[in-house]
């Protein structure tokens, strides 16, 4: 608990290794839905940021970036579908485990999966209403932060924004997890990385200060529950009342 005064970016999430066990991640990215639903407040995400900017006769695209098993915009889609809005929400991710594990989903409207970048659509141009990404930041280090903001603002250019939404370091939001998942490891979250990479992830993400700090000129950091952070750039950064 010491530790997590200063964020340890030396330690390694097991499923990022090229070598974990495959049925060990697969049975992570099909838990990822169930825990993203309790800890990312995907709701507050989108209707806060997304929902304003969706229209009912105009299709808008949402990127998401690093979907893992894409279940952020499969919520998104159906959201959206609830609400009458029309959305396409384009998924990307470069690990092909991901992108192997999402493309086995049965196919969804407005769904689209890509082996891509966030660089690689920026180069090509693409635009987007809204740039997103969940529990992304901190699985990078100060470079690659560097270029995905950069890559965002070339991809949300011409009135969009972007909204990259993680964890807060702290020593409630650590003791919470722990507990908070420690009578599903034997049931629902076994057989899978998510407590122990849930945890190395709590340890290598940032405090609000230590995110501000990161950030070129144009951003911010937002707090959100639980235990949250947003970084956000482009027009109206307030956004609406979640």
């Amino acid at each position: 608990m010491r530790s997590l005064g200063r964020r340890d970016d030396t330690a390694q999430e097991l499923m990022d290794s090229p070598d974990c066990d495959p049925a060990m991640l697969e049975r992570t990215y099909e838990q990822f839905g169930r825990v993203n639903a309790v800890v990312s407040n995907g709701r507050a995400v989108y209707r806060r940021w997304i929902r304003p900017r969706l229209s009912a006769t105009e299709t808008r695209r949402v990127l998401d970036v690093g979907t893992g098993g894409a279940d952020v915009p499969l919520a998104l889609l159906r959201w959206a579908r609830a609400d009458g809005l029309r959305l396409e929400v384009t998924a990307i991710d470069p690990d092909p485990r991901s992108y192997e594990f999402a493309s086995r989903r049965p196919p969804q409207p407005g769904l689209v999966l890509r082996r891509a970048s966030s660089a690689e659509l920026a180069d090509a141009g693409e635009r987007f209403a809204v740039v997103m990404s969940n529990h992304v930041l901190h699985h990078l280090d100060g470079r690659q932060l560097g270029g995905l903001l950069a890559d965002s603002e070339r991809l949300a250019a011409g009135g969009g924004i972007a909204v990259h939404g993680d964890i807060e370091r702290s020593r409630w939001g650590y003791a919470g997890f722990a507990l908070g998942t420690l009578p599903f490891t034997g049931n629902l979250l076994a057989g899978s990385y998510i407590r122990a990479d849930g945890l190395t992830s709590i340890r290598r993400s940032h405090t609000a200060a230590e995110l501000a700090a990161s950030l070129p000129p144009g951003w911010r950091v937002r707090r959100g529950i639980p235990s949250r952070l947003e970084a956000v750039w482009g027009p109206d950064t307030r956004g609406p009342d979640a």
